[in-house]
């Protein structure tokens, strides 16, 4: 007998990777995405939630809810947007048209809470953004780590350098005290970070096969992939892209296409190394340092298939409507 979709509420700021990973998960036949949540990041928060929802509207799921989210970190300011990377649009400065729905008029902290209050046990939370929202619905509702499925996050850095700067990866440096809320809360936290993103790779045609693909999501992507693709083949020297969002959207399908850890995590709010996730792998003298005492374990993918991963990526985004 075949399981029922698993229910998930997909928390993000896209941001090229984060349409990947929309589009992915929409196109599986195991996943129900009950809502997005927006949250600043690659873009502010007005652009990310307008993304949102044209994205939804392009994959022809306008009836998926959209709460806007977080405009700030829990402490300080935002760092702003990464155009460089993502475009001034967020989405590669391709040309979409903006969409004439409207979000949901509950933030997404609420929107979060009262649709996993609603289905205790049953929903996951898909964290592809800094994690201020999660951190509000925490804060908000303490009750609701023990109702949530699982949560799995796109970010982090266990034992590989960051990305946005040479400690932090750029999800959690954008809100560190948030981060370090959600990795410390009393539920199953599964971390997807650099450590394995940065193994899989879109090849140029790879990328250039999901273009081709005769349905919306791929025409959009193939018109916003390429600011995005230049970005990586300059600065890192590879061909294509590293595969980071819809990276955590596999975790979710096929768990045992990565190796993983069971490691508590503390994430560092000060100085130069603001922003870095650092686990205790019981490696030390002292069985259990102070900072890491009462922490629960988070599963931290340390390992990757990666050619399976991105082939996983690929066949949901050329996949027939």
């Amino acid at each position: 007998m075949t399981s029922a979709p698993r229910k998930i509420i997909i928390d993000t700021d896209p941001g090229v990777d984060d349409a990947m990973a929309i589009f992915a998960a929409l196109a599986s036949q195991e996943l129900d995405v009950l809502g997005l949540t927006t949250v600043f990041g690659n873009a502010a928060t007005d652009i990310t939630t307008q993304n949102a929802l044209t994205l939804l509207d392009i994959a022809g799921r306008s009836d998926i809810p959209v709460a806007a989210g977080a405009a700030a970190p829990l402490v300080g300011d935002y760092l702003g947007p990464v155009p460089q990377v993502h475009g001034h649009n967020g989405l590669g400065d391709a040309q979409v048209a903006a969409s004439a729905r409207s979000v949901t008029e509950q933030p997404a902290a609420d929107f979060i809470y009262n649709l996993v209050a609603g289905d205790p046990g049953n929903v996951t939370l898909l964290a592809v953004g800094p994690l201020t929202n999660l951190a509000h619905a925490l804060q908000r509702c303490p009750d609701l780590a023990a109702m949530v499925d699982e949560v799995v996050v796109m970010g982090g850095n266990a034992l590989v350098p960051g990305n946005a700067t040479p400690v932090g990866e750029a999800n959690i440096n954008n809100d560190p005290e948030a981060a370090d809320l959600v990795f410390g809360a009393s539920w199953q936290v599964t971390m997807v970070g650099l450590d394995v993103t940065h193994q899989v790779n879109l090849s140029g045609a790879a990328l250039d096969r999901i273009a081709a693909t005769n349905t919306p999501t791929a025409h959009l992507l193939g018109h916003a992939v390429p600011h995005y693709r230049s970005f990586f083949e300059a600065t890192n020297g590879i061909d294509g892209i590293f595969v980071h969002d819809p990276t955590a959207v596999i975790a979710l399908l096929e768990p045992d296409a990565f190796v993983m850890n069971d490691w508590p995590l503390r994430v560092e709010t000060q100085s130069f190394s603001r922003g870095k996730t650092w686990p205790n792998m019981d490696n030390t003298d002292e069985a259990v340092p102070a900072a890491w005492q009462n922490r629960p374990p988070v599963k931290v993918c340390t390992g990757v298939d990666a050619e399976r991963v991105g082939a996983a990526v690929e066949a949901l985004l050329t996949a027939s409507a």
